[in-house]
């Protein structure tokens, strides 16, 4: 079993128990599913739109915890947040934006 502690904008976190063979989508649908009470606030529509952020970058669907070589035993911090597309892979965005001149920055508080 993986230890995943999850963390929602607003900075609650709970942790959940994964097998390396769920993806992200199997997670997402897994905590809709058991959406902790206190994350009444935070409540989504939708599974199809939560999204995993892991070392600076959004997950992918069929993205499984083995692949990511979690480890075993220890707790492996990952954000959720809830968003309808997930951005353009860093190659293609960056071309992007060096072409019309937009920036995507954000501040996280």
């Amino acid at each position: 079993q993986i230890n995943l502690r999850l963390i929602l904008v607003s900075g609650k976190t709970k942790e959940f128990l994964f097998s390396p063979n769920d993806s992200a989508a199997d997670i997402a649908k897994h905590v809709y599913d058991n959406w902790p009470m206190d994350w009444e606030e935070e409540q989504v529509s939708s599974p199809n739109i939560l999204r995993l952020i892991y070392q600076g970058r959004f997950l992918h669907g069929n993205v499984t915890l083995g692949a990511l070589k979690l480890p075993f035993g220890k707790t492996t911090v990952m954000h959720l947040v809830a968003r309808e597309t997930l951005p353009e892979p860093n190659s293609q965005g960056q071309r992007n934006r060096e072409r019309t001149g937009e920036s995507n920055c954000c501040v996280i508080l």
